[in-house]
């Protein structure tokens, strides 16, 4: 990972153009109408109106027939070669060779694979009016109105570049252009408090400072500074580039694959860029910088290098993986490293104790997980225990920390075999060797049995232990001391819990058990979903808690094995009770409101209380569960960015209004089947005055006359065609908690004959 080339020509996205057909299809345009297409097949670009930037396809390098748009440097005074990408639509999106970019007719910029014949990302500005879009000189590209307003702009989305103007505001990240998973989990993010940190997943290695201010943005200038600066645009933090000052035509700062921030000048004298500035002086300070490969160290000419402790590896070589204590027969030791600073990547989970130097080798020994451990003495002793294989670290003369690793022991007698000098014997003694010795047939049959015996009550025993030791990790992981976390589970472990998935309760869906004997739900995840968004999406659905949503507790991305581990919802899902004909009787009237109002809560507090906006998208019957006391609780929330979405707010709101609306007609109703005619039914009973037909037969106790009108009018509501119309989840749980009344709707669907004018009314919420 060391080993790349300096700065920003990232193999993954040089430019396949050469200067031929860039002369050829050279469209040289300031005001680009709706409607307008670039394709990978015309390999035509739009240009700003200095010509020092273009937006067009590139091929990425590393994957053959896979292109990716964005804009790029076109300067003449930088060489073809050099023309970095600094924009890239969709942050990491690729189509095939048939593909286009196109503003459309509604003013959306939408990017459509041809080959798969699916839109891969497109900015969802239909509604904005939009009527031009412009790559300005500065390499902004923008949407305008009518009016010549910015509605949208690609420096709103950054992906791994920063231009000179270009802000960073709080909660944005810039990522590395990589397909590399390791590489692809570095980021640059601005926290709450307006800090700028790097990040490797969510440890940050470093930090801008502590700036007691609010509302601020990182940016870069014109002169070569990058700057945090508060709203009235004084600056509150600043790092310098040696050329500070000096006129330089062009600049950008980029986060590079190798997880440090750089921030690079044109240099006409070489035809170069040149990093001026970086983040992190020492690579090896870079969290994970060896990755895979070990052990990050400076070589004879003082450039990082990565180093195996157990062999010697290139940086193109396997992995090199810390041996496990369970995989070492022949029992292990510790092997001391002075100068030296470990941490486990894969999870970065390590434990850390206040110990002293002896206590920490001791605690070592005595965990049968352990494979290495480090302490370090800086005014609080502070001893750091790893029980991942994949442990990575540096090593530096000026470190005062001290390391130990598991080593295996190789004692077996058996593994030096001694040489004999083979004589020929006497012919009378060859002849004796053909007659046949029963008691040595005896004996020998007797010694193969007995040895199978032993051979396989070792086997037996081996898989004993193993099986306890992976209970034992398993019950660890949700009772021991970093359980109150998002919990990470190996294969074994997750198969140890379902019992090898004996209990199926659903599709892709099974029920475990902790050693604590509490329930689990295990959820089977798609092989093929990237390791990091993946990881990105759990780490943002674990952190997700409220009393109406089903927690996430752990999960598993090992290899082709990824699995959601949830708490267990005693009663199943909602849909079972609908459809059964005698567990239905156990919903009764009261019950099926309160299911109504958890729901609700729960939508609402994706909708508006995280700290960005979560969209279920598949809200149904199926994906609510009841516990033992038929609380209501939603599952199978923002699994959406798990199949290939950009982002939990993909889609949109409304879709989730909608989805309660007809969730709720259902449970009033108590039928599943056919949704949209039970809707439209259920509204045309509901206008002729029958409001007490829709309702399940199968309720024995009473029903409210106003809480069911209430109820259905709010599912009306929801199920407008018109999405403007529906309501948000915040004024329907205003609804349903009595706080507002609401007015008849609209037939909510197109092919129902519309009201008459006093009928028909917007959406009114009455306190």
């Amino acid at each position: 990972m060391l080993q790349q080339k300096p700065f920003f020509l990232r193999s993954s996205f040089l430019l396949r153009i050469s200067i031929g057909l860039f002369l050829l299809f050279r469209v040289a345009v300031s005001q680009i109408p709706l409607g307008s297409k670039l394709s990978v097949v015309e390999n035509d670009f739009w240009f700003s109106s200095n010509s020092d930037f273009a937006l067009g396809f590139f091929n990425c390098s590393d994957q053959p027939n896979q292109f990716s748009v964005g804009v790029r440097y076109n300067s003449k005074l930088i060489p073809a070669a050099e023309q970095t990408v600094v924009w890239i639509a969709g942050g990491d999106a690729t189509v095939g060779n048939q593909s286009y970019f196109q503003l459309s007719p509604n003013g959306e910029l939408v990017l459509f694979d041809s080959s798969k014949g699916v839109t891969v990302w497109t900015t969802k500005t239909s509604q904005l009016s939009v009527a031009s879009a412009v790559l300005q000189d500065d390499g902004n590209f923008v949407l305008l109105n009518e009016r010549k307003d910015v509605v949208w702009q690609s420096f709103d989305t950054p992906s791994d570049t920063l231009l000179p103007g270009q802000k960073l505001s709080i909660f944005s990240t810039l990522r590395p252009s990589t397909i590399d998973p390791l590489s692809s989990s570095y980021s640059l993010y601005m926290n709450s408090l307006g800090q700028l940190l790097l990040r490797w997943d969510s440890i940050a290695y470093w930090k801008s400072g502590s700036p007691s201010h609010l509302n601020l943005s990182a940016v870069l200038t014109s002169n070569g500074t990058f700057q945090l600066m508060d709203q009235n645009l004084e600056p509150v933090w600043s790092a310098f580039g040696e050329d500070h000052g000096d006129s330089v035509k062009f600049r950008f700062l980029r986060l590079n694959a190798d997880g440090n921030l750089r921030l690079y000048s044109w240099v006409e004298a070489s035809q170069s860029w040149r990093s001026v500035w970086q983040a992190v002086e020492n690579q090896c300070n870079v969290f994970a910088t060896c990755g895979e490969q070990g052990i990050c160290v400076f070589n004879a000419s003082g450039s990082p290098d990565c180093k195996c402790l157990f062999k010697s590896i290139s940086t193109t070589s396997t992995k090199c993986l810390f041996p496990h204590p369970q995989e070492c027969n022949s029992g292990a030791d510790l092997v001391e490293y002075e100068h030296m600073l470990l941490y486990g990547i894969f999870p970065a989970n390590d434990s850390i104790y206040q110990l002293s130097l002896q206590q920490c080798k001791l605690a070592c020994m005595r965990d049968p997980q352990c494979t290495a451990v480090t302490f370090t003495n800086n005014r609080t002793a502070e001893c750091r225990m790893m029980t991942t294989q994949y442990v990575s670290g540096y090593s530096d003369p000026s470190l005062s920390s001290v390391s130990f690793t598991r080593k295996c022991l190789y004692s077996d007698p058996l593994a030096a075999k001694p040489s004999f000098t083979m004589k020929s014997p006497p012919t009378s003694q060859l002849i004796q060797s053909y007659r046949l010795c029963i008691p040595c047939l005896i004996g020998a049959a007797s010694g193969t049995v007995v040895v199978f015996i032993v051979i396989q009550f070792g086997i037996g025993i081996f898989l004993y232990r193993r099986r306890k030791s992976i209970r034992r990790r398993a019950a660890l992981a949700f009772t021991g001391p970093n359980s109150k976390g998002l919990v990470m589970l190996s294969f074994s472990e997750i198969k140890e819990l379902s019992a090898n998935f004996k209990y199926q309760i659903g599709p892709k869906m099974f029920k475990g058990m902790r050693a604590d004997s509490q329930p689990i739900a295990i959820k089977k995840m798609d092989a093929t979903i990237a390791e990091r968004k993946f990881r990105s999406a759990v780490s943002k659905i674990g952190t997700i808690h409220h009393k109406n949503l089903v927690k996430l507790e752990g999960y598993c991305c090992e290899l082709s094995h990824k699995y959601l581990v949830y708490e267990f919802a005693k009663n199943g899902s909602l849909e079972k009770y609908i459809q059964h004909s005698k567990l239905c009787r156990k919903l009764n009237w009261k019950r099926r409101v309160d299911i109504c109002s958890s729901v609700a809560r729960a939508l609402c507090y994706l909708h508006t209380e995280c700290r960005e906006f979560v969209s279920h998208g598949n809200l149904k019957c199926e994906n609510v569960v009841l516990d033992e006391d038929f609380e209501a609780k939603v599952t199978d929330f923002g699994l959406g960015i798990f199949h290939g979405e950009a982002s939990f707010n993909c889609v949109p709101a409304a879709k989730d209004v909608e989805d309660f609306g007809k969730m709720v007609l259902m449970l009033v109703s108590g039928r599943c089947q056919e949704v949209e005619n039970v809707c439209e039914w259920a509204y045309k009973e509901w206008m002729e005055g029958n409001a007490e037909r829709i309702v399940d037969k199968r309720i024995d106790s009473e029903v409210d006359p106003q809480e069911l009108e209430c109820v259905l009018r709010i599912a009306f509501w929801c199920l407008q065609t018109d999405e403007r119309m529906r309501p948000s989840m915040g004024e329907v749980l205003m609804i349903l908690g009595g706080t507002s009344t609401v007015d008849p709707p609209p037939p909510p669907f197109a092919c129902q004959r519309p009201l008459d004018d006093d009928e028909s009314s917007e959406p009114g919420l009455e306190d």
